[in-house]
């Protein structure tokens, strides 16, 4: 099992902590309950250096991204993020990404923790014929997220720079935080406003502590691994190996906005093509439970005695009070008022499509 730069410091601060993709790392400190609480109505501190990152660099860079996400990398400016997934030639998801944008011969890649060492070889392996060098810099980089409608106010206490001009997905490269150096962005994973950022593993203890130190009298609280996914689940954002694998594709998962079938030749793009103009057969779906009891992800959904599909995530929500699930299921049953059945533990238990995402933070 590895373990981040910041192992310590959750014990210290109490952090229980359990494996996660093949790292130790924190499910809550507090509880789950409270820690999403404080990021939906203050701040929440979260350690992430368990993800990978990845350097491109060369005269084609640009040209050799176009070809392996689905995005439309072209209409990046500089200092500017952007989500994407990345396929196979099948159309299945490789990871979904995050691309910074230093310049046009310069991007920084995020990528899940679990497929590390999956997308690295991938992206080495689709590198022939560009001239580009990838590093891989996960090991050299640490990274915190800040969550919360508090976040750039406890921030903006240990810098100079004015983080209230940062607009959403955009990066500054350079930032003295805490008199360490630092790259921030207005990203996250939370469905609220907030900021990663990137330094190196022997700053990011004393970024911490300087971070939990300003925010503290705000409300900021340390939080785990377990509202990370409650948290994301109510905003709906896909989880890899749940709402994207390589078996399920970027359209099936609803996010069409990030496939760019104008752009040129992508792999996966011929499958993604076919599949937006011939209709989806599944598509995931957002459900609410009508009847007693909480979907899990690989519960079966049935309707009329016969499987239509397969929870992806499932949890108790707990801005919204109600126990909602994500299901990819067969496309004509994926319209809001549909009515199913999952199947928990042999019992049929009722619910409902409807809307997603569960939660959108005001004024987004």
């Amino acid at each position: 099992m590895r373990q981040t730069p910041l192992y310590e410091t959750h014990l210290k601060y109490g952090g229980k902590i359990v494996e996660f993709g093949g790292w130790l790392l924190p499910v809550q400190y507090s509880g789950i309950l409270e820690e999403h609480k404080a990021v939906r109505e203050k701040a929440g501190l979260f350690d992430v250096s368990h993800m990978g990152e990845v350097a491109v660099k060369g005269p084609d860079a640009l040209a050799f991204l176009q070809k392996v996400v689905t995005n439309d990398v072209s209409r990046l400016a500089d200092t500017q993020v952007q989500y994407t997934p990345m396929c196979y030639p099948d159309g299945g998801t490789v990871d979904d990404l995050l691309i910074y944008r230093y310049g046009q011969e310069h991007f920084f890649l995020v990528i899940n923790a679990a497929n590390i060492e999956k997308d690295w070889n991938w992206l080495v392996e689709n590198s022939d014929g560009f001239n580009v060098e990838l590093r891989n810099l996960s090991a050299e980089t640490a990274e915190l997220a800040l969550q919360g409608p508090l976040a750039e106010r406890i921030l903006s206490q240990l810098t100079d720079v004015p983080l209230a001009k940062l607009k959403y997905y955009w990066f500054i490269p350079e930032v003295m935080l805490a008199g360490k150096k630092t790259m921030i962005s207005r990203t996250g994973y939370t469905g609220e406003d907030g900021f990663e950022i990137y330094c190196l593993p022997g700053d990011v203890n004393e970024l911490w502590e300087a971070i939990m130190e300003a925010g503290r009298p705000l409300g900021l609280m340390p939080a785990g691994l377990g509202c990370r996914d409650t948290l994301r689940f109510e905003a709906c954002l896909p989880l890899y190996g749940h709402e994207l694998s390589q078996d399920i594709s970027p359209l099936e998962a609803g996010l069409l906005r990030f496939v760019n079938l104008e752009k040129g030749p992508f792999n996966g793009r011929e499958i993604l093509a076919q599949q937006k103009a011939n209709g989806l057969k599944r598509k995931i779906a957002g459900f609410v439970m009508t009847g007693k009891g909480i979907a899990r992800a690989e519960y079966p959904v049935i309707f009329e005695g016969r499987r239509i599909g397969t929870v992806t995530s499932g949890s108790y929500s707990p801005t919204l009070n109600k126990n909602l699930g994500l299901a990819l299921v067969e496309a004509e049953y994926a319209a809001a008022g549909q009515q199913f059945d999952i199947e928990i533990r042999g019992k049929l238990v009722a619910a409902e499509v409807i809307a997603k995402p569960f939660y959108k933070r005001e004024g987004k």
